[in-house]
């Protein structure tokens, strides 16, 4: 009896031990990382997201300078004395600074699919600080981006109205005749006409540089003290001085200054490395022209990357073969280090190391 009840209790044993042995593979993965295609079905539940690439938003600052010449150009050495005035008109530009702003974006060309069978939870998509993983809603988009040149100089001509003269003209008097029939002679009666004439502009000339002279005496005056005035500030003296540069420019000409900024985008590609890419065409003449143009000399980017990456393709493993369930790897990009250059012509204009996630590798984690 007793060998009865240890028998049954060794099979029940055994049975037991036999039903919780597996009989057949684990399962694939539940989770699925896979590039997205047009093969690809996405069912809910799943998570699409984008690798990050690298754009770059150039700011370059010009100075526009422009040259006025004076109404009274010609007579400016033999009434002041001035030498070297401007005698044409003329127009120059500058480049002054270029700035160099990097944001990421998605890249379109490289999205993945994330499957998953059971609720998918992870902090993959958190990464983005460490240069992982974009954001799906990234807060650049968000951003505005507004440029302005802030031009505050009037570039309008010497007006005529404003010629520095005390008159415009003088009256002359002659004297006419009318004839008058009186019985059957005529008579010669004379009366007084007045005449107004316009100063001729050798005249004019004449008459704004001795109010110029006279602005000289008058601020000599005050500040040897020979002459007081009313309040006792500074506020005469600046009135002097502004009224003696606008004589000035009648005769030396004005010189205007404008700044503005021009903004040109670059998205990095592998085919631009180790060439220069085009930006715009730059004319001391006529400043930033269009590309398609000839008339000034090429404002181009160069991409040099120092490979600081490729060593990490050792990480990558080859294709899941048929049958293996390899597909549970995250995609990431890790960017690489890029030398950025933007020339003219010859001249290096910017100089700077970038990080440029496209020129960096793929790998899986």
């Amino acid at each position: 009896m007793k060998n009865y009840v240890r028998l049954s209790i060794f099979l029940i044993c055994i049975f037991t031990l036999a039903a919780c042995y597996p009989t057949q593979k684990f399962t694939d993965p539940s989770l699925v990382i896979t590039p997205l295609s047009d093969t690809i079905s996405i069912r809910d539940g799943s998570i699409v997201y984008g690798l990050p690439r690298t754009v770059f938003t150039i700011s370059v600052e010009m100075e526009k300078v422009l040259k006025i010449p004076g109404p009274y150009a010609r007579y400016a050495t033999d009434l002041l004395g001035l030498k070297d005035v401007i005698q044409n008109e003329s127009e120059s530009w500058s480049i002054e600074g270029i700035e160099v702003k990097s944001n990421d974006e998605l890249d379109p060309s490289e999205f993945y699919v994330i499957k998953s069978n059971t609720l998918f939870q992870s902090n993959i998509l958190a990464l983005r600080k460490e240069g992982l993983i974009l954001d799906l809603n990234p807060a650049i988009y968000n951003s505005k981006t507004i440029a302005n040149s802030n031009n505050k100089n009037d570039f309008n001509e010497f007006h005529s109205y404003d010629m520095g003269s005390d008159e415009y003209y003088i009256s002359q008097r002659d004297t006419a005749f009318k004839r008058i029939k009186v019985d059957s002679t005529f008579i010669r009666i004379p009366y007084v006409v007045d005449k107004k004439k316009i100063l001729t502009i050798d005249q004019l000339a004449e008459k704004a540089a001795k109010r110029l002279m006279e602005l000289r005496d008058g601020k000599h005056l005050i500040l040897t003290g020979e002459a007081t005035v009313f309040p006792q500030n500074d506020a005469a003296l600046n009135e002097i001085n502004r009224l003696e540069k606008v004589y000035t420019e009648l005769f030396s000409g004005k010189i205007l200054k404008e700044t503005r900024t021009f903004v040109y985008q670059i998205i990095p590609e592998k085919t631009m490395i180790g060439k220069k890419t085009s930006l715009f065409q730059f004319s001391e003449l006529t400043g930033p022209v269009a590309s398609s143009k000839k008339d000034g000399v090429t404002v181009s980017a160069e991409l040099i990357p120092e490979g600081k990456t490729k060593d990490l393709t050792i990480l990558n493993r080859k294709p899941p073969e048929k049958g293996t369930s390899d597909f549970d790897k995250l995609y990431y990009r890790v960017p690489d280090v890029v030398n950025l250059k933007i020339n003219m012509g010859n001249e290096i204009l910017f100089n700077s190391r970038k990080l440029i996630y496209q020129f960096g590798e793929i790998i899986k984690l």
